[in-house]
């Protein structure tokens, strides 16, 4: 052999062994780094149980608070379900109130009998609409209040402080505390 030969292959040999030098290095600085860096460590059983109790906790008072509510949506249901038939009842209501006052004083002696009926009528169908918490709504000498009253007419008053009610032309209704139908009203000014 040559010695250009012999020394090719010292050449090859000694790059063999630097390689493996240089890949044996970069193992152990990536071993080293590993080590270095902090691992997040396994949560204790008894972290995890904690965890998992305040999870059960929080889901359960969800569930109670979703049962809650939708007891709450059922009973307002329940209670508001009324309301179209409600409104269609109050014409009734408004007519029965209206018959009573059309009669002048002479036609009332004369159909005594009938206006006692219709008087009779229109108080069983007011108790029945209150036994269902239909009310009527106070206006007369009432502040004017635009949640329960709808002002159709401004009139001059001198003994009536302004923004009171002086003239009802339509009762006005609750059910169960919320507006059914508002009062139309006529209110005093100066």
């Amino acid at each position: 052999m040559s010695d250009d030969v012999l020394k090719k292959e010292k050449a090859e040999n000694f790059a063999d062994q630097d390689k493996e030098q240089v890949n044996l290095e970069a193992v152990e600085d990536i071993a080293d780094q590993s080590d270095d860096e902090e691992t997040p460590a396994e949560p204790s059983l008894e972290e995890q149980l904690a965890e998992t109790k305040d999870q059960l906790l929080r889901s359960l008072a969800e569930v109670e608070n979703i049962r809650k509510r939708a007891q709450r949506e059922k009973e307002e249901m329940a209670q508001y379900a009324v309301t179209s038939f409600a409104r269609d009842l109050l014409s009734v209501a408004d007519n029965l109130n209206r018959a009573v006052e059309s009669l002048s004083a002479s036609d009332q002696k004369e159909a005594k009998g009938l206006l006692e009926g219709v008087e009779i009528t229109e108080k069983e169908l007011l108790k029945v609409l209150e036994k269902h918490r239909i009310k009527k709504i106070e206006s007369l000498d009432q502040p004017f209040d635009p949640n329960f009253h709808q002002a159709m007419v401004e009139i001059p008053s001198e003994d009536k402080e302004p923004g009171t009610v002086i003239q009802e032309m339509q009762i006005g209704y609750t059910i169960a505390g919320r507006l059914l139908r508002p009062a139309l009203v006529g209110v005093a000014k100066k």
